[in-house]
């Protein structure tokens, strides 16, 4: 999974993002028959209090997810997730760039979000 999420996030990061992208989130999406999905979203806002500076979005990738089959709950689903991320944010090509943001999320559309990279 590590290999399809690098390929899919290093398609996004390798383009200019917008400018006004103060931060990252990763909205998670439970679909039918054990599909999964994700989208980057780029906001406007970040504030370690308030997870609604998910929802300040200038930037999405809602037309291209990243979507995978796998046989496991939410909680299961977020722990992995979260781990590949953590894992890119260590060694991936695109790293150092995420991290120019304020923070790095991680979360299901209407849930808390699991913050990953606080600058």
């Amino acid at each position: 999974m590590y290999n399809k999420f690098e390929r899919w996030i290093e398609n996004i990061l390798s383009q200019e993002l917008p400018s006004d992208i103060i931060a990252i989130n990763f909205n998670l999406y439970e679909e039918e028959n054990d599909v999964w999905s994700l989208e980057l979203v780029g906001t406007a806002s970040f504030d370690t209090e308030d997870d609604d500076w998910a929802c300040d979005e200038t930037f999405d990738t809602r037309e291209t997810p990243l979507r995978w089959e796998q046989k496991a709950d939410w909680e299961d689903i977020l722990e992995n997730i979260s781990s590949i991320i953590n894992e890119y944010l260590e060694k991936g090509q695109y790293a150092e760039k995420l991290k120019t943001y304020q923070g790095v999320g991680v979360g299901f559309v209407d849930s808390d979000i699991k913050l990953l990279y606080k600058r």
